[in-house]
């Protein structure tokens, strides 16, 4: 049961938590991003904050759009009787579902090393191909933009083959020349 209350997707997942006690464990921008998309699908949504110091205009934001704000650390939440729980001053708190908008980070070195042009957030930038601005690397998954999911990176993935195929394969027509 405990593993249906922590969720990771929102895109995939949020219309089962319609109407529920969402909260969303995370930071400013990305925690702040997520608990207002999750705030179309329930009223009842709690940004619980474990980053660095928010600042006002944040805070006021995220209260426009009706979001809660809880302020703690990981370690102040629980699993008791099979349920996750936020302790605070006031006690044990409880959601109907927990998610997790903790972001990740791009393991892009190796082809930035190689020349591969990064974009802002420090993903690699790619064409429609998913080739990265050097011939012959390409990208697919959360190293570059996009949703961090698995299936848009298989997707990505199956453009990149096809791709590597169609250009080994006109390879193959002109050496035969």
């Amino acid at each position: 049961m405990l593993l249906s209350l922590l969720l990771i997707c929102p895109i995939c997942d949020a219309f089962e938590a319609t109407g529920n006690r969402i909260a969303v464990i995370g930071s400013v921008d990305h925690g702040d991003r997520e608990a207002r998309f999750l705030r179309t699908y329930s009223g009842r949504v709690t940004l619980i904050h474990v980053g660095n110091a928010r600042s006002a205009a944040a805070d006021r934001a995220l209260r426009d759009a009706g979001v809660a704000l809880i302020e703690c650390n990981l370690g102040d939440l629980e699993i008791e009787s099979d349920r996750l729980a936020l302790r605070t001053c006031d006690g044990l708190r409880f959601f109907d579902v927990f998610y997790a908008a903790l972001g990740c980070t791009p393991r892009t070195r190796l082809a930035a090393d190689l020349g591969a042009s990064l974009d802002e957030s420090g993903t690699l930038r790619v064409n429609i191909h998913q080739q990265t601005s050097v011939p012959g690397i390409y990208a697919a998954g959360d190293n570059v933009r996009g949703l961090n999911q698995v299936v848009v990176a298989a997707a990505e993935a199956a453009v990149a083959a096809t791709d590597i195929h169609n250009q080994l394969r006109a390879g193959e027509d002109s050496s035969s020349d």
